[in-house]
């Protein structure tokens, strides 16, 4: 990972903007200074996210954001207004926290892999939106948080995605002190995959995303899927079916193209097949 490359800056228009490059699709928050997950801003990334499936020319997402700050989770103002409806808000809270959970399902179940790319301050659903990427790389300047129980909100739905990252000890201690982690122990937790300079965020990010996109898609769609689902599952049960997967992968185009390549030392050629 060592050769570091530039891309082209992405256009910022409206709360998400788009930008794609050699098969890598990048999503940029815009709206800062908060970044907030309002409900509009939740619906256009699901969509954006929705839109990538059937794009072939995209092969890896990237989620970054503009500004100081990375996502500072829910829109508390937005959410906040509506208190003065009839039923103190609960029908848009409901509304909102489902908005989120499919978003961050979204990710996960997601055919492509997806990349956050995180500098300045993820805290709240924003934490959990790093949390839900498949991974995420750091900025030495990125901060943590799950801040809910400060302001008599318990962070519920970002522990969802905490806890599949690190550890039970580390998650409950992020969750019940509210207190902020740097980048080096978000890294220490398994929060984050590297920490890097501020400097050289993008064009790592992009190099890694690059790497990605050079392989065969239909083995990394299925890769990303059987990852999390034998993740669920007991041991053997995990075994019986990634067993069956690697049949099917081995039955695949791409996998008698790859093995074919490795012995005649040449670079393969995927059909994504």
């Amino acid at each position: 990972m060592a050769e570091i490359l530039a891309i082209k800056p992405a256009a910022v228009e409206g709360p998400i903007a788009t930008s794609l490059d050699k098969g890598v699709l990048r999503l940029t928050l815009a709206n800062p200074p908060a970044n907030a997950l309002s409900l509009g801003v939740m619906a256009t990334l699901t969509a954006e996210l929705d839109r990538a499936r059937a794009d072939r020319a995209v092969r890896v997402i990237v989620l970054s954001a503009a500004g100081k700050v990375f996502c500072a989770g829910h829109d508390l103002k937005e959410m906040t207004a509506r208190r003065a409806d009839a039923d103190r808000g609960k029908a848009f809270f409901e509304e909102t926290f489902a908005a989120c959970a499919m978003l961050m399902q979204t990710i996960v179940r997601h055919p492509l892999p997806v990349i956050a790319e995180v500098d300045g301050l993820a805290t709240a659903a924003g934490l959990q939106l790093v949390a839900s990427c498949d991974l995420a790389i750091a900025s030495h300047e990125a901060t943590f948080c799950t801040p809910g129980v400060n302001i008599g909100l318990f962070c519920s739905t970002p522990m969802v995605a905490l806890s599949r990252n690190v550890s039970r000890k580390q998650a409950m201690e992020m969750l019940l002190t509210g207190e902020t982690i740097d980048a080096a122990t978000a890294k220490e937790f398994g929060l984050v995959n590297r920490v890097v300079p501020r400097e050289y965020l993008n064009q790592i990010v992009t190099k890694y995303a690059q790497t990605i996109a050079s392989k065969s898609s239909l083995v990394v769609k299925t890769g990303k899927e059987a990852f999390y689902a034998q993740a669920e599952m007991g041991l053997a049960d995990a075994y019986a079916y990634t067993g069956r997967v690697m049949v099917e992968n081995m039955l695949a185009r791409d996998a008698e193209e790859g093995i074919g390549a490795f012995f005649g030392k040449r670079k393969p050629e995927w059909t994504d097949e």
